[in-house]
């Protein structure tokens, strides 16, 4: 996979968990967590971007790092919506499972 895809992959990510943000009913739960979800959700990808840009290894190492956290905190966060919304875990399992094939890559 070439960076340019990830990029890609990264984007959509942050797409679909904003798109599932939106599908969110209005409450103090999902409005905590959602705010944390799209602040991650999209720094993971920009984090990423960045770190194609880096300017040396230990640079290109520690943005990637950067973009590890952001990527498990979404998937934390993903997990703790999908608890509080039992009616929309099939639209969010597919962004959890492209999360933790993110992660791991």
């Amino acid at each position: 996979m070439t960076s340019k895809e990830l990029i890609g992959r990264f984007k959509v990510f942050a797409i679909n968990n904003a798109k599932i943000i939106n599908s969110l009913p209005k409450d103090t739960i999902n409005q905590a967590y959602s705010n944390q979800l799209i602040r991650s959700s999209s720094s993971a990808g920009a984090n990423y971007r960045a770190a194609c840009r880096a300017k040396s290894t230990p640079d290109f190492i520690n943005k990637l790092k950067i973009v590890e956290e952001e990527t498990d905190e979404s998937i934390y966060f993903l997990e703790l919506l999908e608890h509080f919304n039992q009616h929309l875990k099939d639209q969010i399992n597919p962004v959890l499972k492209e999360g933790n094939i993110l992660l791991a890559i």
